[in-house]
C-alpha cells in the first residue's frame, strides 16, 4: 500500500504522511490442529473461520469480531460426513463465502468405500448466521473431467465470478494442476475450464507433483493467485501466479508463474511447510492478511496427511513499490513483527545490514526490516526490538551506534537493548524509542545510519520518529 511521500536523499525532509497501512500484530498460532484455513470477513462485522480438522470427518466454523478473537471463539460443527458412500471420507479444505445473499461452503470429499475418489462439493445456507443455520447440500461441482479434483475456491473479478481448483488430468501427467472456469451459479461452472498452472519446477515436485489450494487477491493493476506445491510436509510451500487486472484471465498466457516459491519453510523461525493459504483484511480494512497453516517441527513420521499438527497462523502481507506482494518468511510463534518507516523519509524502513541498523528503501529480504516489539530485556516498562529473521538478536546501542546483536545474557546487553516506547517526537501518531540507560537519547537516523542521540532541533525530532507498519 503506497505511502504518500517519498524522499530519496539525505538532508532536511518534508513530513511524511501517516502510512495508509498501519501495523497489525497477532499472537500465533491462532488455532492448533486446523489446516487449510479460510476466513471470510462479512458485512455483519464478523470474521468467519473454517478449516480442515485432523479426523477429516466434518466441517467446523467459528466467528469473532476480531481476527485475534478467532483464536478463542467457540467452534461449531455445521456439517458431518455421510455414513456411507459419496461425501463419506476425506473432508478437506472447506471455504466459506457469501454470494447473492446466501452462505456457501466449498469443500473436498471422497467416498467412504473409495476415499481417494476426491471431488469438490458445495453446501448452501440462507440463514443470517451460518453457525446456527440449516445447510443444504448442493452436491458435487460438475467438471468436464471426472478425475481427482479438490480445493475449489471462488472469486469475482471485473464483474465475473470464477471457480478455481486443483485437478489431475491423466493426459497432462501425474499430480494436480490449477484450473479456472467461469460460473453460472455458485455451484455450477459454465464454458470450458482452462489450466493456468501445472508443476514444472523442482520445488513443486518434492514428495508429490502438486499445484493445489489456489487463492486469489487483487492489488492495483495486477491480480495474483497463490497456490501450494509439493508434499504436505516441510517441503510444502507457496507459489505465485500473476496477471494484469485487465487481461483475459481465461487465457493461460495471461498468467506468469514466479520461478521460485514465495513462502517456504524457515529453520531460523522454526516454521515448516507453510501453505494452503487464504487472504483476508484487517479490522480497519487497511492491511491485507495472509492466513495459512504450517507445523513447528520439520521431521514427520509416516504419511504427513496422518500428522494432525498443522496450525492456523496469521501475518501481514506487505506490498513492494512495484505493486507485487512480499510474503517475507513465516514468522516465529508469538507476537508477529512490525516494520518501522521513517517519519521524514517515508519509503525508508529500519533494517539491519551486516548487523548495522540503518533506514533503507526497497528492503530485500523483507525480514531484514521486521522486528518483534517484545517486553524489554531490562523490564521496567521497556520494550526490546527483536529481529525477525535472526531470533534472539535485538536492536541495541554500542558506542551510541545502533546494531543488531545476539543477546549475550548480560545486564549490559539487556540495558543497551531496552527502550522506552514514546509517542513520536515529531508526530504523536508515530513512535520514538528512548534509550533505557541513556535517558534523553533516542534512536534516530543520521545519513541513513541509526544512532542514539539527544534530539534538540526539529530535524532531530523528525529523524527520531517512525511509523509502525
Amino acid at each position: 500500500m503506497a505511502l504518500a511521500a517519498c524522499l530519496a536523499g539525505p538532508g532536511p525532509a518534508a513530513q511524511a504522511a501517516v502510512p495508509d497501512s498501519p501495523a497489525v500484530t497477532f499472537t500465533n498460532p491462532i488455532a492448533l490442529q486446523r489446516a487449510d484455513p479460510h476466513i471470510f470477513k462479512h458485512t455483519d462485522g464478523f470474521y468467519y473461520f473454517t478449516a480442515t480438522v485432523p479426523a477429516y470427518d466434518k466441517i467446523v466454523m467459528r466467528r469473532a469480531t476480531t481476527l485475534q478473537g478467532l483464536s478463542t471463539a467457540p467452534e461449531t460443527t455445521i456439517w458431518t460426513k455421510h455414513a456411507s458412500g459419496e461425501m463419506g471420507a476425506h473432508i478437506w479444505a472447506p471455504e466459506i463465502h457469501f454470494i447473492d445473499g446466501k452462505w456457501y461452503v466449498y469443500f473436498t470429499a471422497g467416498w467412504s468405500n473409495d476415499k481417494w475418489r476426491i471431488r469438490p462439493y458445495v453446501l448452501e445456507s440462507s440463514s443470517a448466521n451460518p453457525l446456527t443455520g440449516t445447510w443444504t447440500e448442493k452436491g458435487r461441482i460438475s467438471l468436464p473431467l471426472d478425475t481427482f479434483s479438490l480445493d475449489a475456491t471462488t472469486f469475482v473479478h471485473n464483474g465475473t465470478r470464477y471457480l478455481s481448483w486443483a485437478q489431475n488430468d491423466p493426459a497432462v501427467g501425474a499430480g494436480t494442476n490449477i484450473y479456472l472456469a467461469r460460473m453460472s451459479s455458485p455451484w455450477t461452472i459454465t464454458g470450458s475450464p482452462v489450466m493456468i498452472a501445472r508443476p514444472t519446477h523442482a520445488w513443486e515436485k518434492v514428495g508429490a507433483t502438486v499445484n493445489e489450494g489456489p487463492a486469489f487477491i487483487q492489488h492495483g493493476s495486477k491480480v495474483f493467485m497463490t497456490f501450494s506445491a509439493s508434499a504436505t510436509d516441510a517441503n510444502y510451500c507457496l507459489g505465485l501466479l500473476t496477471a494484469d487486472a485487465t487481461a483475459d484471465l481465461m487465457n493461460p498466457a495471461s498468467w506468469t508463474k514466479n520461478p521460485s516459491p514465495v513462502f517456504k519453510s524457515n529453520d531460523a523461525t522454526g516454521q515448516y511447510g507453510p501453505g494452503h493459504n487464504s487472504f483476508t483484511v484487517s479490522e480497519d480494512g487497511k492491511s491485507d492478511i495472509l492466513v495459512y497453516h504450517d507445523r513447528d517441527y520439520k521431521n514427520i513420521s509416516g504419511d504427513p496427511l496422518n500428522d494432525p499438527n498443522r496450525r492456523t497462523r496469521f501475518q501481514k502481507l506487505y506490498w513492494k513499490a512495484d505493486g507485487t506482494p512480499d510474503f517475507g518468511i513465516p514468522v516465529a510463534d508469538g507476537v508477529t513483527p512490525q516494520r518501522l518507516s521513517s517519519y521524514n523519509f517515508a519509503d525508508r524502513f529500519i533494517r539491519h545490514w551486516e548487523y548495522r541498523a540503518r533506514i533503507e528503501a526497497n528492503v530485500s529480504p523483507l525480514a531484514d526490516s521486521q522486528f518483534r516489539v517484545v517486553t524489554g530485556l531490562a523490564g521496567s516498562g521497556t520494550v526490546s526490538l527483536e529481529s525477525t529473521n535472526f531470533p534472539g538478536y535485538y536492536l541495541r546501542h554500542k558506542n551510541y551506534e545502533v546494531r543488531v546483536e545476539k543477546n549475550d545474557g548480560t545486564a549490559t546487553f539487556a540495558s543497551d537493548a531496552s527502550f522506552h516506547q514514546r509517542a513520536g517526537l515529531a508526530d504523536s501518531a508515530g513512535v520514538s524509542y528512548e534509550s533505557y540507560n541513556y535517558a534523553g537519547r533516542y534512536i534516530r537516523h543520521y545519513e541513513y545510519l541509526l544512532y542514539i542521540q539527544t534530539p534538540s532541533t526539529a530535524t532531530d525530532r523528525a529523524d527520531a520518529t517512525f511509523y509502525a507498519q
